[in-house]
C-alpha cells in the first residue's frame, strides 16, 4: 500500500513522506484517530516508504518491496494486535498465531474496527488483548538483525489493549531501541496507554474524513448512486468503515435501533408505571446474553443517537444524519426530552456503563442500573 491509496489526509501523508526524504524518521510514534480515518492504511503506506527507500522507484528491486509489503508478507515488517482463545488457539495466544487471518482481514480492508477483528477470528463475545505472552515475541523480533539490511517496523495495532506487563516491557524496547528500528503504535482511546509511553512518542493526531472524500469513494469504488452515497457519507460522520459498514446492512444498526427505542420507551414509562421497571430488568437480562465487545458497541451507539438528538433539539440539522427505520418512533419528540441539563449525565452514565463491562463487571447489574438512572435523568426539566 502507498500513500496513493490513503483516502484524504494529504497533511499528515506529506508530513509523513518527509521524514521519510530527510532523514529524521521517529523511532516511536503514535498515531491517534479512529480506524474508519485511515490511520492503519497510513502506517501501512509509512512503513513502504521506510522499507522501500534504498530502492530506487523506477527498479524492479523497489517493485519487489513495495509488493511484499502490500501483501504483508516483507520480512522486515511486523504486527501486533489483539487476540484472545478461540477454537484454534487454547493457550497463551500471540498475533504469530493468527497471522494468515491477519492478512487477508487487512487485505479485505485496512479500515475495518477492532469489533470486526475480533468478528473474523472467533472472539466477538471476549475482550482481546495483548498480553506479556506477546512482550516476549515482540523483543525476540526486535533483537534480531534486519533480514534485509535496512529498517525493521513494528506496528501495533489498537495499542491501548497492552497490559501492564505488556506495556511495562515496551517501555524499555521504546527507551532504548534497537538500531534502525521504528515502532508505529495506532490507538482510538489514547488515554489507555501508559503515560510513561504516550511521553516517549511522537504523537500524529489523525483527524476523521471529509464527509465529501468519503462520498466520493463510495460512488467511485462500490458504484453507489449519488443520492445513497451522499446519505451514507453523511451517516458515517467521517467514519470510512461506518460507511461500509451501512452498505453491508449487516442488521447491526437495527438491531441496535430496536433495542434503544425498547430501553427509552420503557425508561419514559416507568416514571408512572411501576411495571416498567420489570420490563427494564428483563432488557438488562437480554443485553447481558450478548458479548461483551457487542455490549460495548451498543451502548457506544445510544451515546451517539443521544448526541444527535441533542443536535436535533437545538436545530443543528446539518449535523443529523439519523434515520429511525421503526415508522412509531419520533426522533423530534424524543429530542424535546435531551437538552443541556441532562445530556451530560446520559453521557457519564453510559461511559461510566462501558468502563465497568471492559473491567468484566457483571452486565445485568451495570445495565439494571444505568437503566434506573436514565428514567430520572429523561424527565429533568
Amino acid at each position: 500500500m502507498t500513500f496513493s491509496n490513503v483516502l484524504g489526509q494529504q497533511h499528515i501523508k506529506s508530513h509523513l513522506t518527509m521524514t521519510v526524504k530527510d532523514g529524521r524518521i521517529p523511532h516511536t510514534q503514535l498515531f491517534i484517530g479512529k480506524s474508519g480515518s485511515g490511520i492503519l492504511p497510513l502506517a501501512l503506506s509509512y512503513a513502504n516508504e521506510i522499507l522501500c527507500q534504498p530502492h530506487d522507484k523506477e527498479s524492479v528491486s523497489y517493485t519487489n518491496c513495495k509488493t511484499k509489503v502490500e501483501k504483508l508478507a516483507h520480512p522486515d515488517l511486523h504486527f501486533v494486535y489483539p487476540v484472545n482463545t478461540n477454537e484454534d488457539i487454547k493457550k497463551n495466544p500471540v498475533s504469530d498465531n493468527f497471522a494468515s487471518q491477519w492478512r487477508d482481514f487487512v487485505l479485505q480492508s485496512s479500515y475495518s474496527s477492532l469489533y470486526n477483528w475480533y468478528q473474523f477470528i472467533g472472539i466477538e463475545k471476549k475482550q482481546g488483548n495483548i498480553s506479556k505472552h506477546e512482550a516476549v515475541s515482540i523483543t525476540k523480533k526486535l533483537s534480531l538483525k534486519s533480514y534485509e539490511g535496512g529498517y525493521k517496523v513494528l506496528i501495533i495495532w489498537m495499542a491501548d489493549k497492552m497490559n501492564n506487563e505488556c506495556a511495562n516491557q515496551l517501555l524499555k524496547l521504546i527507551e532504548e531501541p534497537p538500531e534502525k528500528t521504528v515502532l508505529l503504535l495506532l490507538t482510538e482511546n489514547v488515554e489507555n496507554i501508559l503515560g510513561t509511553i504516550q511521553s516517549r512518542c511522537q504523537k500524529l493526531h489523525v483527524p476523521i474524513l471529509a464527509e465529501e472524500e468519503i462520498y466520493q469513494r463510495l460512488v467511485e469504488a462500490h458504484a453507489l448512486k449519488n443520492n445513497e452515497a451522499r446519505k451514507i457519507s453523511h451517516q458515517s460522520n467521517g467514519d470510512l468503515n461506518k460507511a461500509l459498514q451501512l452498505i453491508k446492512n449487516n442488521g447491526n444498526e437495527v438491531l441496535f435501533e430496536d433495542l434503544f427505542v425498547h430501553w427509552v420507551r420503557t425508561a419514559f414509562k416507568a416514571k408512572k408505571d411501576k411495571e416498567a421497571i420489570n420490563e427494564l430488568f428483563n432488557w438488562s437480562e437480554r443485553l447481558a446474553e450478548e458479548g461483551r465487545e457487542t455490549q460495548k458497541k451498543f451502548l457506544n451507539f445510544c451515546l451517539e443517537i443521544f448526541r444527535q438528538a441533542m443536535l436535533k433539539n437545538y436545530n443543528a440539522e446539518p449535523l443529523i444524519y439519523f434515520q429511525s427505520h421503526d415508522g412509531k418512533f419520533s426522533f423530534d419528540k424524543f429530542s424535546e426530552y435531551i437538552h443541556h441539563n441532562n445530556i451530560l449525565e446520559i453521557k457519564e452514565e453510559i461511559e461510566k456503563a462501558i468502563f465497568h463491562i471492559e473491567r468484566n463487571g457483571n452486565a445485568k447489574i451495570i445495565f439494571t442500573d444505568v437503566s434506573i438512572r436514565l428514567t430520572r435523568l429523561i424527565h429533568r426539566k
